[in-house]
């Protein structure tokens, strides 16, 4: 699976690198928003942060790309537009609480 990662910074790819076993990560530095949203063009993955964009013109413009799941590395889910991904057939993971 190929899977574009937003808002990534450099101390984060030694954690993802070392549980990654199969995934072709590609990390990108600009957050997901309107202006970003088509650098995801043929990923089958987008992986987001907490102040990235999720609106429905983003997930309309990731959708038409080809994605068809969006990965968040946070617990809330405020910035997702949760009808719209549901619409374009994109399911949303997150993760369940944040390690203290």
């Amino acid at each position: 699976m190929r899977i574009a990662i937003f808002s990534s910074r450099r101390y984060e790819r030694s954690f993802f690198e070392k549980a990654n076993a199969r995934h072709d990560l590609v990390w990108l530095e600009p957050r997901l928003s309107p202006e970003t949203a088509s650098l995801a063009a043929g990923f089958d993955c987008v992986c987001c942060f907490v102040n990235d964009e999720a609106s429905a013109g983003v997930l309309e413009t990731l959708a038409a790309g080809g994605t068809k799941l969006l990965a968040l590395r946070s617990a809330g889910y405020n910035n997702v537009d949760l009808a719209a991904a549901a619409r374009l057939g994109i399911h949303v993971v997150r993760v369940p609480a944040y390690s203290p």
